[in-house]
C-alpha cells in the first residue's frame, strides 16, 4: 500500500482547521428598549391616517354662506361626482368642501373637472393640524 503524500496530508488538515473555524461562529443577541409613549404615538398616527386627518391636505371649496344654499351645492355635488365632500361650519356660514389631495396638483386637476358645474370653485390654501 502506498503511504498518503505530504500534499494531500496538508490539504486535508487544511480543510479541518477551515471547517472547525466557521462552525464556531460567535452568538449575540440584540434587545431594543423604547419608550412606551412611541407605541402610542404609532396608534394614533395610524388612526388619523385612517380617518384622512394628517398633514397638509388640500380641499376644493364649493361655496360660502348659508346652511340651506350649502345643503342644495352639496345635494348637487353629489349627484354629479364622487370625491368625498362636507359641509364645514365657520360661524356665521357653512362651506361645502369636496376632497382630501395629498397634493396641489391631484387639486388642480379636479378643479378643472369641477369648474365647468361650479365656476366659483377654488383651492383654499391647506390647514396644518
Amino acid at each position: 500500500m502506498k503511504k498518503p503524500n505530504i500534499q494531500y496530508s496538508f490539504a486535508i488538515a487544511a480543510f479541518f482547521l477551515l471547517f472547525n473555524l466557521s462552525s464556531s461562529a460567535q452568538q449575540a443577541s440584540v434587545e431594543i428598549q423604547q419608550s412606551k409613549k412611541i407605541d402610542k404615538l404609532m396608534e394614533v398616527k395610524k388612526e388619523l391616517s385612517d380617518n384622512n386627518k394628517i398633514g397638509d391636505r388640500f380641499v376644493i371649496q364649493l361655496f360660502y354662506g348659508d346652511n340651506g344654499k350649502a345643503n342644495e351645492v352639496i345635494q348637487k355635488y353629489r349627484n354629479l361626482y364622487e370625491y368625498p365632500s362636507k359641509i364645514a361650519y365657520e360661524a356665521p356660514n357653512y362651506k361645502v368642501w369636496v376632497g382630501n389631495f395629498r397634493n396641489r396638483l391631484e387639486a388642480d386637476r379636479a378643479l378643472l373637472t369641477l369648474k365647468e358645474d361650479f365656476p366659483s370653485a377654488f383651492i383654499p390654501k391647506p390647514q396644518r393640524k
